[in-house]
């Protein structure tokens, strides 16, 4: 990947973050959206779980019938090299309604090209509950 300042890698990976989920969702090709944005070797490692390329796009098949849309808020977005580190919350709009809140801690790594090789992730469900029903 050329160089880029701190800030302009920054915005790519949050540009990345919020714009992947969405079309993932969206796609009438889900595998054109992860080749976009991933390495053909892609792996990630969620809360212990990897996932290469064939399991994530496995993953994502199901999630995508549950899920109308997806917005994310980054909250914090730290790069240096090919290495990135960010914070951020995933919301997904549920087709038989409702919403999912997750928050999520990832660290990734970046090819020559700018796409995605590598990223470890920690998340947790923030999703607000009415925690007055069956009081």
């Amino acid at each position: 990947m050329s160089k880029l300042s701190e800030a302009e890698a920054a915005a790519r990976i949050t540009a990345y973050l919020q714009n992947y989920p969405r079309e993932v969702i969206a796609a009438d090709h889900p595998e054109e959206v992860l080749d976009r944005y991933h390495t053909p070797d892609y792996a990630v490692i969620t809360d212990g779980i990897t996932l290469d390329r064939e399991r994530l796009l496995a993953h994502v098949t199901p999630a995508r019938r549950r899920a109308s849309d997806a917005r994310v808020e980054v909250h914090d977005v730290i790069c240096a090299g090919d290495r990135f580190a960010a914070r951020y919350t995933l919301e997904a709009t549920m087709r038989k309604g409702g919403v999912i809140s997750t928050e999520i801690h990832v660290l990734g790594e970046l090819a020559d090209d700018g796409r995605v090789c590598r990223a470890r992730q920690l998340t947790r469900d923030v999703t607000t509950r009415d925690r007055s029903a069956g009081s």
